[in-house]
């Protein structure tokens, strides 16, 4: 929304944010050693305000927050409830993470306002313009922004003593992941490492399926496992520029989603693994790989349940949407490689070989019928979500790499993003 409407994008931090929080119970604690009171040294503190290490000290500073936004005229969204919306004569929005803000909106002057209304409640620091966020490297041009992670992966590389490594064109090998190797007499590194990788996620899509993978096997490691996360890292090593780049559309905003799923994939439990992509416009907004909570009978089931698991992510965004103020010009449309998928989401028939199919599951029906959402057809070669439901080979791995939008960026001598993003030829 900042890309395409020229939105200002400045970050804000609140200094030792949760001992802003008042507590709205009865605390008790020990005096702190070297400062116990010489008359009454037997005593305890009743504490009025929370300290870092309470479990209550996140919700105390969120309702705090909550309060002086309120009282300055923003609205919480219903639908997302770190963000907060003004909508008195200028627009303006505030994003919260904690003691990480992001503010937006088309006024400068309004947000000038909010800064200073806050910095008289809470020690606020003006970061400026967004650069830096949660690990998170912003670059912005006036086409666009370009959301990377770089030198995340630079450290992740070095914890695992892989900077040196050779680079590997895919993250997964084509052949099914060996689980008969001999179970890890430390799995505390494979842990680790799986958790690392797993926050790489949020500006790297290309990892969702092979980092799922390596999640599930986070009890019982072996070591064929733990190659398969060092075969990631060896992946990163060639890709370390790649990141998410949103760029400026010239069309109207609109909606269109892509949902597959790889029928009984799982040699363990012959469960499917299902997984969609949702744009907005030209820019990749949500993407998921995820293991079905139950063995699917056929693929029609199988593409079905991910055909309603997308529908549900494509509901809370249009809601979102809608809380923001952006007017969809058509209902979202998703795309699916199942033709008895889509028929079933279609008509309002039951079949014996579909009855037993989860009444949660037939959402996405009342979704068509009521026109909130339409489901088209897409052939196979064509499906984007391939790439989160499974292995590829290099060829097909790359090509798809290409549709998510994922770029590697080109800067000028002053180190600045150029208009100009090239797609990735590696």
């Amino acid at each position: 929304m900042a890309v395409q409407f020229d939105w200002f994008l400045n970050q804000l931090d609140v200094s030792n944010a949760f001992l802003n929080g008042t507590l709205s119970e009865d605390v008790f604690m020990k005096q702190p050693l070297g400062f116990e009171d010489p008359i009454k040294p037997a005593h305890v503190c009743h504490l009025q305000k929370s300290l870092y290490g309470l479990k209550q000290a996140s919700r105390a500073w969120y309702d705090k927050l909550h309060s002086a936004l309120s009282s300055m005229g923003f609205i919480g969204s219903q639908n997302d409830h770190s963000l907060f919306i003004k909508r008195d004569h200028v627009l303006v929005f505030v994003l919260v993470y904690v003691d990480d803000i992001l503010v937006t909106g088309p006024s400068s002057q309004a947000f000038q306002a909010t800064i200073t209304h806050l910095s008289s409640l809470f020690p606020i620091k003006d970061l400026g313009p967004l650069h830096y966020f949660l690990g998170l490297e912003v670059k912005r041009s006036s086409t666009g922004i370009f959301l990377s992670q770089t030198k995340y992966i630079l450290d992740l590389l070095q914890k695992a003593k892989m900077d040196g490594a050779k680079a590997s064109a895919t993250p997964l090998s084509t052949s099914k992941l060996d689980h008969s190797s001999p179970l890890l007499f430390d799995p505390i590194e494979y842990r680790a490492l799986v958790g690392g990788l797993q926050y790489l996620t949020w500006t790297r899509p290309d990892l969702s399926f092979a980092v799922n993978l390596v999640c599930q096997f986070m009890h019982s490691p072996r070591h064929s496992h733990f190659q398969a996360v060092k075969r990631i890292l060896r992946y990163l090593k060639g890709s370390l520029d790649l990141g998410l780049w949103f760029p400026k559309c010239a069309k109207t905003l609109s909606i269109h989603a892509y949902s597959d799923v790889d029928w009984a994939g799982c040699s363990i439990d012959r469960r499917s693994t299902g997984g969609f992509c949702i744009y907005l416009g030209d820019s990749l907004i949500s993407w998921s790989a995820k293991k079905q909570p139950k063995v699917a009978r056929s693929s029609t089931e199988a593409d079905y349940r991910s055909l309603a698991n997308t529908s549900a992510e494509l509901t809370w965004i249009c809601k979102l949407l809608v809380d923001i103020g952006l007017i969809l010009p058509a209902p979202p449309q998703l795309w699916c490689d199942n033709i008895s998928a889509i028929s079933l989401a279609k008509h309002l028939v039951f079949h014996a070989r579909t009855k037993h199919v989860a009444i949660d599951y037939h959402y996405i029906r009342e979704q068509v019928i009521s026109k909130a959402l339409s489901v088209h057809f897409i052939c196979s070669q064509d499906q984007i979500a391939d790439v989160c439901t499974k292995s590829l080979s290099k060829s097909r791995f790359l090509f798809l790499r290409s549709k998510l939008s994922l770029r590697v960026p080109q800067f000028n001598l002053r180190g600045h993003i150029k208009d100009k993003i090239v797609k990735d030829t590696s």
